[in-house]
């Protein structure tokens, strides 16, 4: 027989659902109890803590002293005296759970409630009536003295609960935390100073391990993203090619590593090589699938000896197929160069020209007047590919335009492509290439934009240098 508790003012545990609360100046005005605070267990938006007492002792054996948190305010209690009765009051005000494990209460095997004298002419699960007419040895396997344990913390993933058990049965209690309770508390020992301590510890306790257990998550999904996304990203396969790559790649989206920008670039057998980059309208997860899909789809053409119109009418065709709707649409540029170095074929689909610098000349945008439109816009489009001369030592930049659309100082005033080609000459002049070129020229752009760029931006550099310092004759 479980021990009164002394008490300063008790609230026993009433039959018929919400015992009476000690009274708040925040109560709600129907005396339900329910917070003003619309948010979910243990939220700030709550004025002060709730307590659920689940016990179904009808003569009030167990009583609940004056209860009070961290700042004075009374702990409202609530109390129900099977599970049918917590289905119900288990509101998102609700910030605490206190469970009698003596409660014979527990699930029925048929996945439904049961209830002190069950409902409807069935007798409850766990009532001397149900053990009487299905015979006490037939009672499920699986049901054990914390099975109505079990129930409550599936019925409240995201409340705290403290078990209540007698100071001879602390196994039971330890038991109970290892299922998933926060604490456990013995009846006959219980003060209001303890048991308001004990609330708020498992109240924030439920805190912590849930903003943990959100933090490990988050940081799951995010090792995730960062594996898929970095096996997304090309390798260049320029084996046997004097050509120097560097690139630079900075997704516009938050904390992630790849954007709508898609770049490549590929030595075939005869020698050539082969770069494209380009870019999906829409800075989402859609745009960088779409992206790695068109880059994979372009890899795959160029090995198969695709080059020009014929090469980019059927990555539209790939576009029209993979696209979410029919207002998506991806520039490109490719541009593939003679195995020996001095001349190469380029085709634009909506994209700005590549800049080419050569050594005693300034650095400048390659011809280009006669360009097609991005894929997607035009069913039938043509693409033709224009041949340009590149000389014998020659630096060629590939960039889409989230170089050149960032804003100038605070105006509405952009970059552009003059204002990205005049930056260029001035690192040129200071003596930069290669990497340190791409990484200045990203930088420089993100300080005059006053801060990160909203666009994703893709850059890439390939390098002819001197034939005295390839080793080579050309």
């Amino acid at each position: 027989m479980p021990v009164p508790i002394p008490r300063q003012r008790a609230v026993p545990a009433a039959a018929g659902g919400q015992a009476p609360a000690v009274p708040t100046p925040d109560a709600s005005p129907d005396g339900s109890g329910r917070a003003g605070g619309t948010g979910g267990p243990g939220t700030s938006a709550s004025p002060g803590l709730t307590l659920l007492l689940i016990e179904d002792d009808p003569g009030g054996s167990l009583s609940l002293p004056e209860l009070v948190d961290s700042t004075g305010r009374p702990i409202r209690i609530r109390a129900a005296r099977n599970l049918t009765e917590v289905e119900r009051l288990l509101t998102d005000d609700v910030h605490c759970i206190l469970l009698d494990l003596a409660l014979p209460d527990g699930p029925a095997p048929n996945g439904g409630t049961g209830g002190t004298g069950g409902t409807g002419g069935t007798p409850a699960y766990g009532t001397p009536a149900y053990d009487a007419e299905r015979g006490a040895d037939r009672a499920p396997a699986d049901a054990d003295e914390l099975t109505t344990l079990r129930h409550v913390l599936r019925l409240a993933p995201r409340h705290a609960v403290l078990a209540l058990t007698t100071s001879g049965d602390a196994e039971r209690g330890a038991r109970a935390v290892r299922v998933g309770a926060q604490d456990y508390l013995f009846r006959d020992e219980l003060d209001g100073r303890l048991l308001s301590r004990a609330i708020q510890y498992a109240v924030e306790r439920k805190r912590a391990d849930a903003a943990q257990r959100q933090l490990t998550e988050s940081r799951l999904r995010a090792q995730e993203n960062a594996r898929l996304e970095r096996g997304l990203l090309p390798t260049p396969l320029l084996e046997g090619s004097p050509l120097r790559f560097a690139s630079r790649y900075r997704p516009g989206r938050s904390r992630a590593l790849l954007g709508g920008d898609f770049y490549d670039t590929v030595r075939t057998p005869d020698g050539s090589v082969h770069v494209m980059i380009g870019d999906v309208c829409g800075h989402g997860p859609d745009e960088a699938a779409l992206g790695v899909e068109l880059r994979i789809a372009w890899r795959a053409l160029t090995f198969a000896g695709l080059v020009g119109d014929e090469l980019l009418s059927t990555l539209q065709k790939v576009l029209e197929h993979e696209r979410a709707n029919e207002e998506i649409f991806a520039t490109l540029c490719t541009v593939d160069i003679a195995p020996d170095g001095r001349r190469a074929g380029l085709c634009l689909a909506g994209h700005p020209a590549p800049l080419v610098a050569r050594p005693g000349l300034p650095a400048e945008l390659l011809p280009y007047d006669n360009g097609g439109p991005a894929l997607g816009l035009l069913p039938r489009a043509r693409w033709p590919r224009q041949q340009v001369q590149l000389g014998g030592t020659w630096s060629l930049m590939l960039y889409t335009d989230g170089l050149i659309e960032g804003r100038i100082g605070r105006g509405n005033q952009r970059l552009g492509q003059d204002g990205m080609v005049e930056m260029v000459r001035r690192k040129l002049a200071a003596g930069l290439r290669g990497d340190a070129l791409l990484e200045a020229a990203v930088t420089e752009v993100r300080e005059l934009n006053g801060g990160e760029l909203t666009d994703d931006v893709a850059v890439l550099l390939l390098d002819r240098e001197p034939a005295h310092e390839r080793g080579d004759e050309r």
